[in-house]
């Protein structure tokens, strides 16, 4: 540990060799230990170090941590966005180094305003504290970007009985506070009441998550829902080839007709109508027919063209439910580049992944209700939206049932789609809900309350899924209450630490 804390590049060359093992801890590895040992080795490392060497090595820390755990950005804009290799690896590059002073902020801040030295339990109180408001800012600047955050390693680790309870943060903050306790043991083992204290923080929370697995926050809103998920597997470089239409159209008629059966849900994933809505009205009022033969909901993502407030034509990303069901909703969070153009008057021209196909959509109306299907609500999360704790926190306390629709053909054979389905995972767990995730060519899954895979497809092949899906009633307390209690823990604890170390100084 004592190399780390170095200054100069043996302790940032460990610095980024820690975050670049960092991403072991998520999908599809699970190793969740080595974040432990991330957060202490930075930690640690930020100990001996003035503020300006610790921006530098939290930089390390975050770049390695994001060009390990997000490489599949290379993978959608060389093998998607038709940028020369050397170009995709520039752009890929770019957006790990911008990431990553996300931590070096963290670490600059920490150092010049918070680190104490001599009292390492509020010590590593305000680590932990001020690295849940590094995840909350990351998960708000410019649109946001909260792609990794500590607490989703702990899934399907003890910790996962506190998600109900605070969601991704709390785990987080715990993992971090954890992490940090452990690597100041020994400067704790010289005051035996701050030792006993930090055991005590460190074992409670670990045993409650334990021993909080599995118990039912929420309960049955009605009887089990039979559920038939379409996974029609289309290449990306057919979805928006205008030849490829009807074969897509048909592609997705035909299983369903095939398979509904006594099916009260039929899920399509994102933009499975690759059209306009209103250039497949017939085509839709065609399945709304079918789909209401059978008492069945048919959902199903698509494009839309809908006035703005200012009565502009506008495009949106969308899903729309026919048959048995009612409602439409416009995506809210967007994603840059794939699905708007950030400063579009420079960039578009220039390479072809600033002109991808539907890269112009608008940004759909806050305060949506939930969809309708069978007569109880759905909160629907159109692909990236699903990441965002929050936000669909918000949609989830007014729901029964929780639905994602997704196209990761973007992420290719990386590790993008399996860390994309843990976060919808969590989400299904922190609301205590049923999630259902139809997505093009994988990974669609039905998900239990309790934040575990019930069913799923195996990725890159065409497939139906059927299975059953229970609407559930009453709110978890993170529905309840959301990050605020967290969040203001952590502002007391900030705050004490920055009186704390005031007064130490005038000592």
């Amino acid at each position: 540990m004592s190399l780390i804390a170095r200054t100069g590049w043996p302790g940032n060359l460990i610095a980024l060799l820690a975050g670049l093992l960092t991403p072991l801890a998520f999908a599809p590895f699970g190793l969740w230990p080595v974040l432990l040992l991330g957060v202490a080795l930075l930690y640690h490392g930020l100990s001996r170090l003035s503020s300006h060497a610790a921006l530098w090595r939290g930089w390390c820390y975050g770049f390695g941590m994001f060009i390990a755990g997000t490489s599949w950005v290379y993978v959608s804009i060389h093998d998607y966005g038709s940028a020369p290799a050397p170009l995709a690896g520039l752009l890929t590059i770019g957006l790990v180094a911008g990431l990553a002073f996300f931590f070096g902020l963290f670490a600059w801040l920490w150092v010049k305003v918070f680190r104490r030295t001599d009292a390492p339990l509020s010590d590593a109180l305000a680590f932990a504290a001020l690295w849940i408001a590094q995840e909350l800012f990351r998960g708000w600047f410019l649109t946001g970007f909260p792609w990794l955050y500590a607490g989703y390693s702990q899934l399907s680790a003890p910790l996962a009985g506190l998600a109900p309870l605070g969601g991704v943060w709390l785990l987080s903050f715990v993992v971090v506070l954890t992490a940090a306790l452990l690597s100041r043991l020994k400067a704790l083992s010289v005051r035996p009441a701050a030792l006993l204290t930090a055991l005590l923080l460190i074992a409670a929370p670990w045993i409650a998550g334990q021993w909080l697995k599995g118990h039912a926050w929420t309960s049955p809103a009605g009887a089990p829902l039979k559920t038939l998920l379409i996974q029609g597997n289309v290449a990306q470089e057919l979805k928006w080839n205008p030849a490829q239409l009807n074969a897509q159209l048909a592609l997705y008629r035909d299983l369903t007709v095939e398979h509904i059966g006594d099916a009260d849900l039929v899920v399509w994933p994102e933009t499975a109508v690759p059209v306009l809505k209103e250039m497949a009205a017939g085509y839709l009022a065609d399945m709304a027919r079918f789909a209401g033969d059978h008492q069945a909901a048919l959902i199903t993502g698509l494009p839309l063209r809908e006035p703005n407030g200012n009565g502009d034509l506008r495009y949106y990303n969308g899903i729309t439910v026919v048959g048995q069901g009612e409602g439409t909703y416009l995506k809210q969070k967007l994603v840059p580049f794939g699905e708007y153009v950030p400063l579009q008057e420079v960039l578009r021209g220039l390479i072809a992944f600033f002109d991808l196909p539907m890269s112009d959509f608008a940004r759909g109306p806050a305060d949506q209700p939930p969809l309708l299907a069978r007569s109880y609500r759905i909160a629907p999360f159109i692909c990236y939206e699903v990441v965002y704790p929050e936000f669909a926190a918000d949609l989830a306390a007014q729901s029964e049932l929780l639905l994602t629709v997704s196209n990761d053909t973007w992420f290719g054979h990386s590790i993008g789609p399996l860390q994309h389905l843990q976060m919808a995972q969590m989400r299904a767990l922190e609301a205590g809900r049923w999630m259902i995730r139809a997505t093009n060519n994988g990974v669609t899954a039905l998900i239990a309350p309790d934040g575990q895979v019930k069913l799923e497809l195996p990725q890159f092949r065409k497939g139906v899924l059927r299975g059953s899906v229970t609407p559930m009633q009453g709110l978890t307390p993170y529905l309840k209450w959301r990050i605020w209690p967290l969040a203001v823990l952590c502002v007391a604890i900030l705050a004490f630490a920055i009186v704390a170390r005031r007064r130490s100084r005038k000592l």
